[in-house]
């Protein structure tokens, strides 16, 4: 089991979990989930739960946050409260607890009074094991005050990024949440985000008022997940092209602004996908309406603002394309997070353009706070040292979380041989060399000015007009020079200087870029090598490239990538189209009758009785029961005539 990046405080510091606890969290596993074993680390957290503790948990996306309150939740007397961002995925979310035998009901503004008086009735009469409720629901003091009639044994917190105001999808209604330690003393605080940095843990851990909470950060690094970054050429059509190499597989496209939403749901519609725009300027119904069709596999493609997306449980999303530049690091891996959240192998592609950036500066020069001004500056650079760098894109990507990553994935376009690089050497000693000549102090912008010969009032007033290197880089605009600075910064060869008020400071060398500038090393920078708008390679050229690498990463990678053999492919197709059915008929998403992964285990492995089909991944008692007989039929029947036994 991979151990978390870091795990604080040990689970039994307020009680103890006792043998029989441990017994039924066993059995719950195994015939309530249907699990054979934990993924990494959620039974230290759902060990430190069960003993009372206070507890934060940063887990990636598909790293089974949801389980490690659920099963709690079965184990221990009382009430669970989970408080969950979106009121529109909560039934869904209440439907999947339901069909692994979990009691669970939801409060929010869409019931009706009759069907709200009737989840009041059950929680009266201790019916309730697991209660889920938005924020800002429970910021009322009526509605907490009617809670505390009954026994809350925990608050299970989601997306508690949504708490910390230096997140990226800071939610107001989230910091009334601080009311549920002093109104409910007793009863442990769990927060769980797919997302946060060590300044968002921090004011989180704050706000909640958290008590010497067990802490976990696991590691961010999403393995299934292939990452890709092109410049635009013609956006919509590369768009086009990316979706047509995923056929029928459900997925997610960014866009900034509500118009390039609905002229790229235009522009996939005219080739025959199944696509709708969703942003905030439709109705609430139409916005519902759109994420319910996309969920319960209505449609194949949602092109979306980035109002779309936080805390859906739709597992069986193949790609996320954003069709232009994110806005912040932490916002694009939320968003790439959404992908593979089964497990199965995702892509992902960024496109970005200078126009982009243009767009971004523009709003930013319009902050009229400084502090959140200088913030979003950082952000850019961080997003722009991510799209320009040579560097494996996870050791970019991860280390935004604090976490190394050594490099070589084989699951990104740097690894797996899709970038060229051309020998920026001299380019990058020059630049170097007027960092060390002007002491170490100055920004990108500044130390660009000298290499440029830009005689800005600043470079003037200091004299650097005068220095060796003034001038030295006019073979190149200033642009390049800028992104040579960041792939600098990405390699470790610049270090930024800390500095007060929060303002980004000065790059002082680190001991590789002297070593550089004395030439006792070479530098390279990244050259797009397939920057046309129809520029494709196959992704076996690709992996195979990975793999001559020599990198066991990528070996890894592509035998995870492997894909079903024919014969495989049409007996899952035919379990796809049975789980929409059954789905259907019971009103919830198909994911929530069997994800992907199970379907694909279901295939292999061929189970003709109920015994073989409860040892498949994500089969427990309860799913067993209520249509396994049905999945049974279905592969009994393909193997007997190649066909299914009961079709859509």
């Amino acid at each position: 089991m991979r151990p978390p990046l870091e795990l604080l405080g040990t689970a039994g510091h307020t009680g103890a979990v006792t043998a029989e606890q441990k017994k039924s969290v066993k059995h719950h596993l195994k015939h309530s989930f249907g699990f054979s074993g934990f993924k990494p680390n959620q039974q230290d957290i759902i060990d430190a739960s069960l003993a009372g503790r206070d507890l934060f948990a940063a887990l990636p996306t598909g790293g089974g946050k949801s389980l490690c309150y659920q099963l709690p939740a079965l184990v221990r007397p009382g009430l669970t409260v989970v408080v969950s961002p979106l009121i529109a995925l909560m039934k869904d979310q209440v439907d999947a607890a339901r069909e692994n035998g979990l009691a669970a009901a939801y409060i929010n503004s869409s019931q009706d009074a009759d069907t709200a008086r009737g989840v009041w009735r059950e929680l009266s009469a201790g019916k309730v094991k697991l209660l889920y409720v938005s924020p800002e629901r429970l910021s009322g003091a009526e509605f907490r005050a009617a809670l505390r009639s009954f026994k809350v044994a925990a608050f299970a917190v989601d997306e508690a990024h949504c708490v910390s105001e230096w997140g990226h999808e800071f939610r107001p209604d989230y910091r009334t949440l601080s009311n549920l330690r002093t109104e409910f003393p007793d009863a442990p605080i769990a927060a769980f985000t797919a997302t946060a940095t060590r300044e968002v843990q921090q004011d989180v851990v704050t706000q909640l008022g958290l008590r010497d909470p067990f802490i976990v950060r696991a590691g961010f690094n999403r393995p299934e997940l292939r990452y890709r970054v092109l410049r635009k050429a013609k956006a919509e059509q590369q768009i086009v092209n990316f979706v047509a190499e995923h056929p029928g597989d459900p997925g997610i496209v960014y866009r900034s602004t509500r118009k390039a939403t609905e002229q790229t749901a235009e522009a996939l519609q005219r080739v025959g996908v199944a696509a709708e725009a969703y942003h905030a300027g439709l109705s609430d119904d139409v916005r519902s309406q759109v994420q319910e069709r996309f969920v319960r596999d209505g449609i194949q493609v949602v092109v979306a603002t980035i109002a779309f997306g936080m805390g859906i449980d739709k597992s069986n999303v193949r790609w996320i394309l954003h069709g232009d530049l994110p806005k912040s690091l932490e916002g694009y891996y939320q968003e790439t997070g959404r992908a593979g959240r089964d497990g199965e192998p995702a892509d992902t592609l960024l496109l970005w353009g200078a126009q982009d950036i243009a767009i971004i500066r523009r709003h930013i020069e319009n902050m009229q706070v400084e502090h959140e001004h200088h913030a979003a500056e950082e952000r850019l650079r961080q997003v722009l040292r991510y799209v320009e760098s040579g560097v494996c894109r996870r050791t970019t990507l991860l280390s935004h979380f604090d976490e190394h990553y050594p490099g070589s994935c084989g699951g990104c376009d740097v690894c797996l041989g899709e970038i060229e690089f051309d020998d920026c050497t001299v380019p990058a000693q020059k630049l170097l060399s007027a960092a060390v000549r002007t002491g170490e102090v100055f920004g990108a912008h500044h130390l660009v000015d000298i290499v440029t010969g830009t005689a800005t009032d600043r470079v003037l007033e200091r004299g650097h007009n005068e220095l060796p290197t003034f001038g030295v880089g006019t073979e190149h605009d200033r642009q390049w020079w800028l992104s040579l600075a960041r792939d600098l910064e990405s390699g470790s060869y610049l270090l930024r200087r800390e500095s007060e008020g929060g303002r980004p400071g000065g790059f002082m060398l680190s001991s590789k870029g002297r070593l550089l500038l004395r030439g006792k090393e070479s530098f390279a920078a990244a050259r797009r090598a397939d920057s046309g708008p129809a520029a494709k390679t196959s992704s076996a050229a690709k992996t195979a490239r990975g793999v001559q690498a020599g990198s066991a990463a990528a070996q890894t990678a592509a035998a995870a990538q492997a894909a079903l053999r024919p014969d495989q492919e049409e007996l899952f197709r035919c379990l796809k189209g049975l789980r929409k059915k059954i789905a259907g008929e019971r009103g919830v998403p198909p994911y929530v009758v069997f994800s992907d992964k199970t379907l694909k285990v279901m295939t292999r492995n061929r189970p003709t009785d109920p015994s073989a089909l409860l040892r498949c991944h994500g089969v427990g008692d309860r799913k067993l029961e209520a249509y396994g007989a049905r999945f049974l039929d279905a592969i009994r029947g393909f193997l007997a005539s190649g066909e299914c036994g009961e079709k859509e």
